[in-house]
């Protein structure tokens, strides 16, 4: 359940926007029986909280995130131009660190689209606790048969370090497995800002 919704009144708080998204997902859970996975947007402000308030209504997974497109401006002829940038690598850390965070505090199944573009990019997903990676701009780029190299690459990693199957990765890094799980949470500005080499 993909909700498109750019929050563009004033008038509107926060809370209307997520009541807007629960009342979506409340008619269609009223109407099917079929599992039903929520596409999220990233600009939820409390979005620990709101997605277990997705899984009380009824949903059966989440999808991290959606990653909504951007208009250009057109300045020869003063219009909004539709624009698409697909996306890359870097783009998979907001998603990254929030898949790792709601791993072990929703019961459902969680999706991970956005950056995926190698092997490494889909297995740390995994290792976050995504139970299922999706990719479109990889494809897009190099068509339906890079699905092989992303497969084969997969396995190959999880054969040279020794893992017998993605369960047994799966939420290897969630946020309550890795060392230091305040780590997901806070900026870490300093250490950051630390670690910038300019290239030479």
């Amino acid at each position: 359940m993909n909700i498109y919704y750019v929050a563009a009144d004033p008038n509107l708080t926060g809370r209307d926007v997520e009541q807007r998204y629960l009342e979506v997902l409340k008619s269609v859970r009223k109407a099917i029986g079929l599992p039903i996975a929520v596409k999220l947007s990233p600009f939820i402000s409390g979005l620990a909280h709101f997605a277990g308030e997705l899984v009380d209504q009824g949903a059966d997974g989440l999808v991290l995130f959606n990653r909504f497109y951007q208009p250009d401006f057109d300045l020869e002829n003063l219009e909004v131009v539709p624009n698409l940038q697909l996306s890359t690598s870097e783009e998979m850390r907001l998603p990254l660190r929030w898949i790792a965070i709601l791993r072990d505090h929703v019961a459902c199944s969680l999706g991970a689209t956005t950056g995926i573009h190698t092997p490494i990019d889909a297995l740390k997903y995994l290792m976050a606790g995504a139970d299922v990676t999706m990719t479109t701009s990889t494809l897009l780029r190099n068509g339906p048969e890079y699905l092989r190299v992303l497969v084969d690459g997969l396995k190959t990693w999880m054969e040279e370090n020794e893992y017998e199957s993605v369960q047994q990765m799966k939420g290897s890094m969630s946020h309550q497995k890795v060392a230091d799980p305040a780590s997901l949470e806070r900026a870490n500005y300093m250490k950051v800002l630390q670690s910038f080499r300019e290239n030479p």
